[in-house]
């Protein structure tokens, strides 16, 4: 008697991770994508698991909270981090990748595996099936978001943005540096664009009376905090965020600069840079204009300028059981930035508990609950909460975690203690 059958909508990050889960239990899986038939606003690559706003999976040291994160997807092989591997660019502590060669070896992957059916279609509506699950992505069709909210009610919804791409040999050299901040990783992994006093006040000035692109009034996602409305928020305020200058010295003056733009690779070749948290919203001509003033941009030429676009996501703490099916039929399930978790390697590591629980559900086993001590369970914890007034996205935060019994002063020990409780766990209860 051949097993039930599982139907995945979407192929973005979370929905190949929640496919594969269910693949490699043996459940035969449909998973729809619309591309290339339709494109949402933000995507143009027709593979699966596009990375739109950035090449990084930030950290990967197990002390901090990005890294404990990916380290658990691995527990439950992650297709992601298996892609990311092989198309990663140096990035200093952090993971980044070739987005090109990640999304090609991500459908490489789910293609080769025979459990899985791709169909290349727009779902215009909740499919029925023994278990499904919606991994449609913050960008969904307008079809699929009408149908959702008739059965669910109103979605919440922000406004993510991304940042500009330059061309490598448009960057000045004789006005930057290469160094990774506190000398992590190789010291060629982020090209610095120094700044002094002066031209991080002209900058400033410049950019927050910039012109930006007309759009309706937004909520903004602290993550992804547009440059410019950061800037506004004070003198210093960039200082204090993409434009910190610490763990860095500048050759030239043998000193910390008063600013500094990191600019990371954004493919294998080394011929693209990407402008680190840099996203924006100003009109194309004022980007190019304002950005200029940073002196080793001065002719730079732009791949890709910033852009922003509207996220939709769910009522999950009204809508979703821990097993993150749908309190309505618990043959549905939701996964990804749908559910509130904001990030990639979230988004990711949220599909995985779908695909792990949808298939437990067919093959009528219990649903798998990871504790709050486990990131991934902390997360899933977050966008439960009823308790939360003002339900927002959340990435992955050791803050999300419950203290640990004893009492640790030093951040940096606290951090990995934290990670190694999550790991114990891991080693003594999924071991098998």
């Amino acid at each position: 008697m051949s097993k039930p059958l599982a139907i995945v909508v979407g192929a973005g990050l979370a929905g190949v991770e929640a496919a594969m889960q269910l693949a490699k239990k043996g459940i035969k899986v449909t998973l729809y994508e619309m591309k290339p038939q339709k494109f949402s606003p933000a995507h143009s690559n027709e593979d699966f698991a596009e990375l739109v706003c950035s090449n990084s999976l930030k950290a990967e040291r197990l002390a901090s909270a990005a890294g404990l994160l990916k380290e658990e997807m691995r527990r439950f092989g992650s297709v992601c981090l298996a892609a990311a591997e092989k198309s990663r660019v140096p990035a200093g502590g952090a993971l980044a990748v070739d987005r090109k060669l990640f999304s090609k070896e991500v459908t490489r992957i789910i293609s080769c595996e025979k459990n899985i059916t791709v169909v290349r279609k727009e779902v215009l509506s909740i499919p029925d099936g023994d278990a499904v699950i919606i991994a449609a992505g913050p960008l969904m069709s307008d079809a699929l978001t009408s149908d959702i909210s008739s059965k669910f009610g109103s979605l919440l919804s922000f406004y993510d943005a991304a940042a500009p791409i330059v061309t490598a040999d448009s960057i000045d050299y004789n006005e930057s540096f290469f160094q990774s901040r506190y000398d992590r990783g190789g010291e060629s992994d982020y090209v610095n664009c120094p700044m002094n006093k002066k031209q991080y006040e002209e900058f400033y000035d410049a950019l927050i009376n910039a012109e930006t692109a007309e759009i309706h009034a937004f909520d903004v996602y602290e993550g992804c905090m547009p440059i410019e409305v950061l800037a506004r928020r004070g003198k210093d305020s960039m200082r204090y965020g993409p434009l910190k200058p610490v763990g860095l010295k500048d050759p030239k003056t043998e000193h910390r600069p008063w600013a500094n733009l990191q600019l990371r690779k954004e493919n294998s070749a080394g011929t693209l840079y990407n402008l680190v948290g840099f996203q924006t919203n100003l009109k194309f001509s004022e980007q190019k204009r304002v950005f200029s003033l940073i002196p080793a941009l001065k002719n730079a030429e732009y791949a890709r300028f910033g852009v922003m676009h509207r996220n939709t996501f769910i009522n999950s703490p009204k809508i979703l059981n821990s097993d993150l099916s749908t309190k309505k039929w618990k043959n549905l399930y939701f996964a990804g930035q749908l559910t509130g978790v904001e990030g990639y390697m979230e988004s990711a590591s949220s599909g995985i508990i779908a695909g792990q629980n949808a298939a437990r559900k067919l093959l009528n086993q219990e649903p798998l609950a990871l504790p709050q001590i486990t990131m991934t369970g902390a997360l899933i914890c977050h966008i439960l909460d009823t308790k939360t007034k003002d339900f927002q996205p959340m990435g992955a935060a050791f803050g999300l975690l419950p203290p640990l019994s004893e009492v640790i002063k030093e951040k940096a020990l606290r951090y990995e203690a934290l990670s190694n409780r999550s790991l114990k766990f891991f080693t003594e209860k999924m071991s098998n």
